[in-house]
């Protein structure tokens, strides 16, 4: 078998296959399709399926309980002509007996050793083009990637620096990027509030300063105000539902390199690499994108004046958001942001199918997704 062609799987890749037409074995590390043996299997297909989907190194061997035959040689080189891949190393970095110190500092990886223990990413090579062109199946990217590693710098992406540059963003940038536009949209709400019609954006993007100061009242300030709350409201909704059914598709992701390298891209590299300063908020094209659908939808539903209101209270929640997920990875902070913090990275460190609120617990509770921690 060429080493190009070996790819690598784990114990429940081989579980999974257990049936005739697909009938999957494994052995010393290395993993069998006998689907097409079956009918040549001297003993009859029964005894093969009987230990489908299992290690039969024992059984081959003859040490298994109730096996007294042990194969020869020939059926052992007989057997290598189905190897179709090899099973990858079980390592364990999450645990759910893990609790999260105060002052938690994880040792930098080895970046040789774990490749050549692993043989997953080489965190001192681009990453991206390594996932694209992985020999590993979806189970065990996912596998490996909630396992988390550590690196003083940032491991690179790309391997050309012009766009390894979109990729990293140092956490200021978010509120210098969407706060001046959160203030616009607030704005904006709070002239159209006072009953003016402005032109689109795109057509004149300045606003009228009269208008605004006449806007001013408190009347329309409370209007504003109560869609500036209900944004905030739904941005904690959203934040919520995105981790946990757009960043943790885990289970839905199709076994295809192109799925396995957006779900790298999208989320898999910040539980891969949880400490990376520079990929601990969204880069503005990112938030961009993920973003317009939803306002979209807004201006869909709600008149404008509204919608620009709740757009800003999701913006503002937003930049909070992503200012307090890097506080939560690398700050010291008061006490409500230190529990904050222990349950977030309990959700790297504990358990990642939980914990997915970041400013908050509370959809959390509501949708029994909450992790429990032990009191400091």
């Amino acid at each position: 078998m060429s080493k190009q062609r070996v790819r690598i799987y784990t114990a429940e890749d081989v579980a999974a296959h257990t049936g005739q037409s697909s009938c999957w074995l494994s052995r010393r590390g290395k993993v069998y399709d006998v689907s097409k043996f079956l009918d040549d299997h001297p003993g009859g297909d029964d005894i093969v399926l009987k230990y489908a989907g299992k290690d039969v190194g024992g059984i081959m061997a003859g040490k298994a309980e109730g096996e007294q035959h042990e194969h020869s040689e020939s059926a052992y080189d007989m057997l290598e002509e189905y190897q179709i891949g090899k099973l990858g190393t079980e390592e364990t970095i999450v645990s759910d007996d893990w609790e999260a110190p105060d002052d938690f500092q994880p040792e930098e990886t080895n970046s040789a050793e774990d490749y050549k223990k692993n043989q997953f990413l080489d965190l001192s090579k681009p990453l991206l083009r390594q996932v694209w062109e992985g020999n590993f199946s979806k189970s065990y990217y996912l596998q490996q990637i909630h396992q988390p590693r550590h690196l003083h710098e940032s491991a690179r992406l790309f391997g050309p620096d012009f766009l390894e540059a979109f990729t990293r963003t140092v956490w200021w940038v978010v509120p210098l990027f969407w706060g001046p536009i959160t203030s616009y949209l607030f704005c904006r709400s709070l002239i159209q509030f006072s009953g003016v019609a402005l032109p689109l954006f795109s057509v004149r993007p300045a606003l009228p300063l009269p208008l605004l100061y006449a806007a001013f009242t408190p009347d329309n300030l409370g209007k504003v105000l109560a869609c500036f709350v209900t944004g905030n409201v739904i941005w904690t909704l959203l934040e919520y539902t995105l981790h946990r059914f757009l960043f943790h598709i885990d289970d839905m992701l199709p076994d295809q390199p192109v799925a396995l390298l957006l779900h790298f891209l999208l989320h898999g590299v910040h539980h891969y690499l949880p400490m990376d300063r520079l990929r601990l908020v969204m880069p503005p094209v990112l938030f961009g994108a993920l973003q317009a659908p939803f306002t979209a939808l807004a201006h869909k539903i709600f008149p404008t004046a509204v919608a620009n209101g709740i757009i800003s209270g999701a913006f503002a929640f937003y930049i909070l958001y992503d200012c307090m997920h890097y506080a939560l990875h690398h700050t010291q902070l008061p006490a409500y942001l230190r529990e904050q913090k222990r349950y977030h990275l309990a959700h790297h460190y504990k358990n990642f199918e939980l914990g997915f609120g970041v400013t908050s617990k509370l959809w959390d509770y509501v949708f029994n997704t909450q992790l429990s921690l032990r009191p400091l």
